[in-house]
């Protein structure tokens, strides 16, 4: 199975403040990865850096073999912002029309959508079980329903990797559960490469298949016990010479760190 993203020796710094030290993972395409940390442990930083609004100080990203520095084809990379909504949920368009937004590029300006554009918004909102609210303004959604339209938003544009920041940040419990189960159903059903941080440890956990864990700017993959003890505050990371004499595999014969 081939790479979707390959990180290799990463490092990154604001200024003098290093964030990011000798960094690597890989995800294959069809992978359901979460990447989960305290705050200011670099998550958000290490998400910029994939969609290339960060260049690393040093190292090496490669977006389905290629450097995201020469990278161009981010039609194939879709991104949730954490709070995609926020601030707008009083915008007066309806879940439609935020989802056909993303084919503005396709549609080009001052033209109408045409059928096709019409037929995706419409099979995106379906794909995520939003369908009979396309008509729905999206300040009249709860706070599930509106991160539904977001991801709709996303699929429109047929993506072959969906980045996720924080997707449950304002979302009820059981929207939260519901979420997950989509995300699970999307990646299972039409193989899309999910990569998702969250907090959310504990019920993330039962429907992604890899656990990556930064901590003090390096990044190690959790085994199912390992992710159990994360949730007791058992875990502790290696660091230093003992995490290289615990350097390992994935299950795909990857290296783990």
């Amino acid at each position: 199975m081939s790479n979707a993203i390959e990180v290799k020796d990463l490092y990154f710094s604001y200024g003098n403040e290093p964030i990011l030290s000798k960094v690597a993972f890989s995800v294959h395409q069809g992978d359901f990865v979460s990447i989960i940390g305290a705050n200011g442990a670099g998550k958000s930083t290490l998400l910029r850096l994939l969609l290339g609004e960060l260049l690393p100080t040093a190292g090496d990203i490669r977006l389905f073999g290629q450097d995201v520095r020469r990278f161009k084809k981010w039609s194939k990379i879709g991104y949730v912002p954490q709070n995609g909504l926020s601030g707008g949920g009083d915008f007066p368009a309806t879940a439609e029309e935020i989802v056909k937004a993303n084919l503005f590029s396709q549609i080009g300006l001052f033209r109408f959508p045409k059928k096709v554009h019409r037929e995706r918004t419409q099979q995106a909102l379906e794909l995520v079980d939003m369908g009979i609210y396309s008509k729905r303004l999206i300040g009249n959604l709860s706070g599930g329903q509106q991160q539904r339209v977001m991801l709709a938003r996303v699929l429109v544009s047929d993506p072959e990797i969906m980045i996720l920041d924080e997707p449950t940040t304002g979302v009820d419990a059981q929207s939260v559960q519901s979420l997950y189960e989509l995300l699970f159903r999307l990646n299972h059903e039409t193989g899309l490469t999910i990569v998702m941080v969250t907090h959310d440890v504990s019920r993330s956990a039962d429907y992604v298949s890899r656990v990556l864990c930064l901590e003090e700017g390096s990044l190690v993959e959790l085994d199912k016990v390992q992710v159990h003890d994360e949730l007791s505050h058992k875990h502790k990371h290696p660091i230093g010479d003992e995490m290289k004499s615990q350097e390992g595999t994935d299950s795909h014969g990857n290296s783990a760190i």
